[in-house]
């Protein structure tokens, strides 16, 4: 039997010329010579996409928390820490020195005999607050205290012997009695919880947005043998809707203030009409005429050097300092010095623990608003990424299509799982069903045999 393979591939490959055409060149871009092509049509691409829906709006609670306690065991030191410290003991050794067994003093005395009584710290003060350098002073310095007598004067003087004061006189309080309202218990405001309130709705959720999609029509001309061309049609697909219920926040959680009156009670109480009045009566004060002794002015005393003449009026108050100096005395000694110091050592005993069981506050009890997030519901759409569309794809020529190339088609496509029937090299009319049944669960050009198509089925020419 003699197969027209022209016809076959004119009945597979008709253009289809009239879905998008204004995409599509009239002639295919960038052809060679010996080389065939076809305008095919490339199915829709989709992919699927998830979306979350709210199917309960966010609300609030309102709760009242207790005060929580718990047990907890908490370690306590029943024993400090301490150090345990060993002295290591200090070494010396023995040096020759000179030392002072009485170093040289200098001491203020009443005078510069032998057993003369040395002179009191105060008194040294007194002489240097009266101007005497007593630091510059040189051994055998003598210094004497004169005085000049105090003098007094009688004058007349008017002495008070009673203040001038006020006499009070206390005027009582006059009262009447009158009826008060008085509050027992005050007005207060009491809190009180509303609870939330919801409501169930419906609400349609888009799934597939409306699409269109080519089909192929009936072509009142075709042939029972197969060689006139498809129609295709663009046929328009409703969206799809899932209808999901939701539970939606009508009034949400609060609380009301009711304002509570307060309780008054009617009692007899005195008013106050006059407060009590004090008069004062003002008392002259009183004075007696005296005559005293007033000092006109104080002793004054002075320090001079035991050599200097002093002024005439200036009485000795029988007070002399005078520098004394004892030399020193030394003495030579063989004197153990210290070569090595002594040190501590030191060593730390860690404390030690004991574990305990106490009472302890975890929360206290408080008022609490406890938000309630909104639920969502993941759906799955199927989204369009690449609309139907046509182009020119390279295909066999009636040059290469041999019947081993067709055997080896029908026995690809039916390792793929497409029944194809016997592969015995004849494009017959089970072989293309499953050929386009392939190349559109392959999302490939369909309408003719592709090189695509050949590459996918693993087919080399």
């Amino acid at each position: 039997m003699k197969i027209n393979y022209s016809n076959l591939l004119v009945a597979m490959l008709l253009p289809l010329t009239y879905v998008n055409a204004e995409d599509v060149s009239l002639t295919p871009p960038n052809a060679k010579p010996g080389e065939c092509y076809a305008r095919v049509v490339l199915p829709a691409k989709y992919e699927t996409v998830e979306e979350k829906v709210m199917v309960k709006e966010p609300s609030e609670e309102i709760s009242i928390v207790p005060a929580e306690y718990g047990t907890a065991e908490e370690e306590i030191e029943v024993v400090p820490a301490t150090k345990k410290l060993t002295v290591i003991p200090a070494k010396f050794k023995e040096v020759p020195e000179t030392i002072e067994v009485k170093p040289a003093i200098r001491t203020w005395k009443t005078s510069l005999k032998k057993k003369a009584a040395p002179v009191s710290p105060e008194i040294l003060a007194a002489v240097k607050a009266a101007g005497v350098d007593v630091d510059s002073a040189q051994p055998g310095d003598c210094y004497k205290e004169y005085y000049t007598p105090r003098k007094f004067k009688t004058v007349t003087e008017d002495v008070l012997i009673r203040s001038e004061y006020n006499e009070t006189e206390v005027i009582p309080p006059e009262f009447e009695t009158v009826e008060k309202t008085v509050v027992v218990k005050p007005a207060s405001k009491e809190v009180i919880e509303v609870p939330a309130v919801y409501e169930e709705t419906e609400e349609q959720v888009l799934v597939e947005p409306e699409k269109t999609v080519w089909k192929k029509g009936q072509n009142p001309a075709q042939k029972v043998s197969g060689a006139t061309g498809e129609i295709m049609c663009l046929v328009k697909v409703p969206a799809k809707y899932k209808t999901i219920k939701k539970r939606v926040l009508k009034t949400p959680a609060t609380t009301k203030v009711v304002e509570v009156p307060e309780e008054t009670k009617v009692i007899k109480v005195k008013k106050l009409i006059s407060d009590t009045q004090i008069k004062q009566v003002p008392m002259p004060a009183l004075y007696e005429t005296i005559e005293k002794t007033v000092l006109e002015s104080n002793a004054t005393f002075s320090w001079h050097n035991a050599k200097d003449k002093v002024e005439s009026g200036l009485k000795s108050a029988g007070h002399q300092i005078c520098l004394k100096e004892d030399p020193a005395k030394t003495k030579k000694i063989k004197k153990i010095v210290l070569d090595t110091p002594s040190r501590v050592e030191e060593e730390i005993i860690p404390a030690e623990n004991e574990v305990v069981a106490v009472q302890k506050l975890i929360t206290e009890a408080k008022e609490v608003k406890t938000p309630i997030e909104a639920e969502y519901k993941m759906m799955k759409k199927r989204k369009k990424v690449a609309d139907t569309h046509i182009e020119w794809k390279r295909i066999l020529c009636q040059t290469n299509m041999t019947k081993d190339i067709i055997a080896k088609l029908q026995s690809a496509l039916n390792e793929k799982g497409y029944s194809a029937g016997k592969p015995d090299g004849v494009l017959g009319r089970g072989t293309r069903r499953a050929l386009d049944q392939f190349q559109k669960d392959s999302g490939l050009a369909t309408g003719g045999i592709t090189y695509e198509t050949l590459n996918a089925l693993g087919i080399t020419l």
